[in-house]
């Protein structure tokens, strides 16, 4: 990562199912050693799932999912004299959408299950719904930066 200047980032383009940038960058989130065939297949499986049980649109329930785990403020530690305070910072969009991709597939990956397509499925379900691990670690995330809103006054 440069100190000054700005990085180019690729554009990426729209999955092939869908049409959907958001959706390209999970599926690009989720591939393991450049299995990009495989993670298409888990992901649009899980979709598939998703609207099977829910009778939705699976596009709109991935959204939905995205937008519940999103993170709006982390914390970040400064030293400040000896001590190490962990003060709130807001997250720019990106690292907000990175965020919320990779801790959904953790715990998806995390949860028990008979396949990835069925945890990623039951996860993404979920997290639309507003419960779910992934939605309680945001929960946390959140709650661990209003407990140090004491020390915002040392973002800088």
């Amino acid at each position: 990562m440069p100190r000054r200047a700005r990085v180019v980032h690729r554009e990426i383009p729209p999955d092939s199912k869908f049409g959907s940038r958001t959706l390209q960058k999970f599926i690009n989130r989720l591939m393991i050693s450049g299995k990009k065939g495989l993670a298409e297949r888990i992901t649009y499986d899980a979709l598939d799932i998703v609207e099977r049980q829910a009778h939705q649109n699976p596009v709109d329930i991935f959204e939905q999912a995205m937008r519940n785990v999103t993170p709006v403020i982390e914390v970040k530690p400064r030293r400040v004299g000896g001590a190490t305070y962990q003060v709130p910072v807001e997250i720019r969009g990106e690292r907000r959408t990175s965020l919320a991709m990779r801790w959904l597939i953790a715990v998806a990956r995390g949860r028990t299950g008979k396949s990835m397509q069925e945890k990623l499925a039951a996860e993404l379900l979920d997290a639309s719904r507003g419960q779910g691990a992934t939605v309680k670690r945001k929960d946390d995330t959140h709650r661990m930066a209003e407990a140090n809103k004491a020390f915002a006054h040392y973002r800088w």
